[in-house]
């Protein structure tokens, strides 16, 4: 299930470490799960890079082993972690925060486009 947007808000905001990449695709994709190949190619985080970085989200319990496909192992956002319910919270916050600032530049455009009709 490729992503829509390649970085959300959690990237915009904390930058584009490879961690944090990693920690926002599992966040914003956790309806299902996916393998280190699909998550690297969709994060752009390489494999060397991402290996290290997915033994420590394992050993935290961040994300977890769901099944195995052929050759692949398979791992999804682990919702019963409360690291992982933290940081769902924190995004959501994000992204409420940065919806309720679009909101106001619409509204604000709407204001200035309605003077000029008068």
């Amino acid at each position: 299930m490729p992503m829509e947007a390649k970085y959300g808000v959690m990237v915009e905001m904390l930058g584009a470490s490879p961690r944090v990449k990693i920690l926002e695709f599992f966040l914003i994709n956790d309806t299902y799960d996916y393998s280190r190949s699909h998550v690297a190619k969709e994060t752009e985080v390489s494999r060397t890079t991402l290996e290290p970085i997915w033994e420590e989200l394992e050993e935290e319990g961040i994300i977890i082993r769901t099944r195995t496909v052929g050759r692949a192992d398979m791992y999804s956002l682990n919702k019963e972690n409360k690291a992982a319910q933290i940081l769902e919270g924190f995004l959501m916050a994000l992204a409420s925060r940065y919806a309720d600032e679009e909101e106001a530049k619409y509204k604000q455009k709407l204001v200035v486009k309605n003077r000029r009709k008068k």
